[in-house]
């Protein structure tokens, strides 16, 4: 999803930088979208190393942190290392992005954080995936506060059909679907176009976006 609302950017001729944990494959996936994007690397799991990654990014108009780490984590079988990962990428990776580019926001920047569903719809082992998106929800109140003009919003994805992960697993996905208002199941350009209406829309600011089709009534 990150990759996409990259392409949607630089199709719009901004220049973007990506990051991923990988470099190569960061600057493979920067390529394959043209000369206003490059690749870098760093990971959220590991805070201390963002500054340096990010000296050379000079000015920043969207912000989008858009990290998955899909997580299993049951309390009765509870692997500490792991929960701490994941609370540490998606709480004080992405609060350290935001406190290392913030100097170099445009007055009119706008940031957007993603989150999930799981923080409403907890599953057998998503206690931390639950309890860290949970915590996003809250954190871009925070931020939009300290921040100011600066907006700040986060979405959260319902499942995505055609995303890698849920890409082919067509019974599940039917299933999801007839218990969906909508009766479609939620593509990745529906995401894109959540998204970018949260980082353009000026009047956005604070605000936790759905996008599940209505699943979460159900």
């Amino acid at each position: 999803m990150g990759r996409e609302l990259a392409a949607t950017y630089v199709s719009r001729g901004a220049r973007v930088t990506l990051s991923g944990r990988d470099e190569a494959r960061a600057q493979e996936a920067a390529a394959g979208l043209g000369d206003g994007a490059r690749g870098i690397a760093f990971d959220l799991a590991d805070p201390h190393t963002i500054a340096g990654a990010l000296r050379d990014v000079e000015h920043v108009d969207r912000l989008l942190l858009v990290a998955v780490d899909r997580d299993e984590n049951k309390v009765a079988e509870y692997d500490i290392d792991r929960a701490i990962r994941l609370a540490t990428l998606k709480l004080v990776g992405y609060t350290e992005v935001v406190h290392q580019l913030a100097d170099r926001l445009a007055p009119d920047a706008s940031i957007l954080i993603f989150g999930g569903l799981a923080k409403d719809r907890p599953y057998p082992g998503s206690t931390t995936v639950t309890t860290v998106n949970g915590a996003v929800s809250t954190l871009i109140r925070t931020l939009a506060l300290e921040l100011a003009p600066v907006r700040v919003n986060a979405i959260h994805p319902g499942i995505v059909a055609d995303s890698p992960y849920w890409s082919g697993k067509d019974e599940f996905l039917a299933s999801v679907r007839a218990r969906t208002p909508t009766g479609r199941n939620v593509l990745m350009q529906d995401i894109v176009g959540a998204s970018v209406f949260l980082l353009e829309n000026q009047a956005m600011n604070g605000a936790n976006l759905e996008v599940d089709g209505g699943w979460m009534m159900l």
